[in-house]
């Protein structure tokens, strides 16, 4: 029985009804994947090993919700994205947190969340209730980290358990309290007390898959999230209802987390990696599972096919072609692309590929205008093709659509005063000393 047929309850429903009251929330929803699954006891978000955003939930969690609490349960997750608790450089990686280092961030992050949703069910941390009570509401979750109370038990008992006695104190505990131990024989021991420490309680939701993903996967994650973040914002702004229940200084936040250059290297990969397409072919490395050492297994491959438009008109100067030339020395220790050179035309017998690993120095072959339907038309009825970048100076009209996905590069002087907006397509903006 899968996890589908376990369960009646459906999550679409609720998310239509997060799309009429919450235009922003809604508009991040539509651009990740859901997954029900009773391997977790509540829900979560994480970053899966292609770069996107999956939503994971128990059907029999939302259940026992009520409307009020289901949808702010989804909020919760959303939050956890917009704020990239789960993707960004905000803190330290996961992976290599102790058990205890990473319970303290569960909370923090959690904490700057849930004082803006007040539907959460019983039990959720919360700034100013409970274990809490000592804390403030509205503060990042930098603030909660620093200022969690530490919790640490030395205990005394018998021998080298953990001792009868009282903890208190500093340590690897839980906060302060009285606790009991299992020793044996006589004498003093360290022990770890086990009173009602913060951090027994209050994070209802899955974070364990958050240092699963390494670190390049979520360099990708998070070009896409603050590409879905940028679009929800958009949609908001249009919608009658604005951003719903989102406050100013989550707007805020919100706002200035996406507005933080990130290295256009990373942009390039996530473009290879949305480009990706699997192939599978025979190999007796392989076991085939259904009729073992009888057929070969297979095994997927992924890879894109790029091309790369290099503008080579005259209003390119060969400081600028040099600077492309570098970055691709770069980009080639990614992956393998069809090199382009163009002005108003492509020569087809100048094109080469640009296998994976080599360097090369600036080649310039031609020396005319520019037209960018030169290249996008080429890679339209060529064929063949995931992905076209095109590196140039933006001066010239917009070219015709292109069949697969296309992405600009220029430098900052000229993405500033672009002869034309390539919206929705993307461009990406290179500093000037880097050119």
């Amino acid at each position: 029985m899968t996890d589908e047929t376990q369960s009646k309850f459906d999550l679409n429903v609720h998310m239509h009804r997060l799309l009429l009251d919450e235009p922003f929330f809604a508009a991040l929803s539509r651009r990740m994947d859901k997954r029900s699954m009773t391997a977790i006891a509540t829900a979560g978000v994480r970053v899966t090993p292609e770069g996107k955003l999956e939503l994971v939930y128990n059907p029999k969690f939302f259940e026992k919700l009520s409307d009020e609490a289901r949808k702010d349960v989804l909020k919760h997750e959303f939050y956890h994205i917009v704020f990239q608790h789960v993707t960004g450089n905000r803190f330290a990686s996961f992976r290599d947190m102790t058990p205890e280092q990473r319970k303290r961030h569960n909370i923090a992050m959690d904490l700057s969340i849930n004082c803006h949703l007040p539907n959460l069910p019983e039990g959720c941390c919360m700034p100013g209730v409970g274990m809490f009570a000592e804390l403030p509401p509205f503060k990042t979750a930098e603030w909660y980290l620093k200022n969690l109370p530490e919790g640490d038990g030395e205990g005394e008992g018998g021998g080298q358990g953990q001792g009868d006695g009282e903890g208190e104190g500093g340590g690897q505990g839980q906060g302060e309290g009285e606790g009991e131990g299992q020793g044996q024989g006589e004498g003093e021991g360290q022990g770890q007390g086990q009173g009602n420490g913060p951090f027994e309680d209050g994070v209802f939701d899955d974070h364990d898959g958050w240092g699963d993903a390494d670190e390049q996967v979520k360099q990708i994650a998070e070009e896409r999230v603050k590409d879905f973040i940028k679009e929800a914002a958009e949609e908001a702004n249009k919608s009658s209802r604005g951003w719903g229940s989102v406050p100013a200084d989550c707007r805020k936040e919100i706002m200035d987390a996406i507005s933080n250059k990130i290295d256009w290297k990373t942009v390039l990969r996530y473009f290879i990696k949305q480009s990706q397409k699997s192939n599978k072919r025979s190999t007796v490395r392989k076991i085939n599972k259904r009729y073992p050492y009888m057929h070969p297994g297979k095994k997927a491959t992924r890879q894109a096919k790029i091309a790369i438009a290099i503008d080579q008109s005259g209003s390119v100067s060969d400081r600028m072609l040099a600077a492309f030339f570098a970055e691709l020395n770069g980009l080639a220790k990614l992956a393998e692309f069809t090199v382009v050179p163009f002005d108003t035309r492509v020569d087809p017998e100048k094109n080469w590929v640009w296998k994976k690993g080599e360097k090369r120095r600036r080649q310039r072959t031609m020396y005319g205008g520019t037209c960018f339907n030169a290249p996008t038309k080429f890679v339209n009825e060529q064929g063949g093709f995931d992905g076209l970048i095109v590196l140039t100076d933006l001066e010239a009209p917009k070219p015709v659509p292109c069949r697969v996905q296309r992405m600009w590069i220029t430098t900052e002087y000229h993405a500033n005063r672009p002869y034309f907006d390539p919206k929705p397509e993307r461009l990406v903006s290179v500093p000037e000393r880097d050119m």
